[in-house]
């Protein structure tokens, strides 16, 4: 996995929801029981936790702002800490591999 196809999902996520407003973002995500923009937080959380213990730092909870509107650009901020830690392909191919499952149950 390289950090291009990381990249890639992540843009394609933030494509699709990057236009929301807050109802669509309250809404149910498919087949779950938990927002839109709480399983786009949580997202966010799993690859900040990856980008942590990649740099061999503690993990810190990633803020839930009061706009979900924001939540594209801290996913966006979230996976460049990622490639920036430089971890093993490994992980880049699961954190892909969330996104990318993420973006299919919005």
């Amino acid at each position: 996995m390289s950090v291009g196809e990381l990249g890639r999902a992540v843009e394609l996520l933030v494509r699709q929801v990057g236009h929301w407003q807050q109802p669509r973002w309250a809404a149910t995500a498919a087949g779950g029981n938990v927002s839109r923009a709480d399983l786009v937080h949580r997202l966010v959380q799993e690859i900040a936790n990856r980008a942590a213990d990649a740099e061999g730092g503690p993990r810190r909870t990633v803020p839930r702002l009061d706009n979900d509107l924001a939540l594209p650009d801290q996913l966006r901020v979230v996976a460049a800490d990622l490639v920036a830690a430089a971890p093993p392909p490994e992980v880049l191919a699961r954190a892909a591999a969330e996104v990318t499952a993420t973006r299919e149950v919005l």
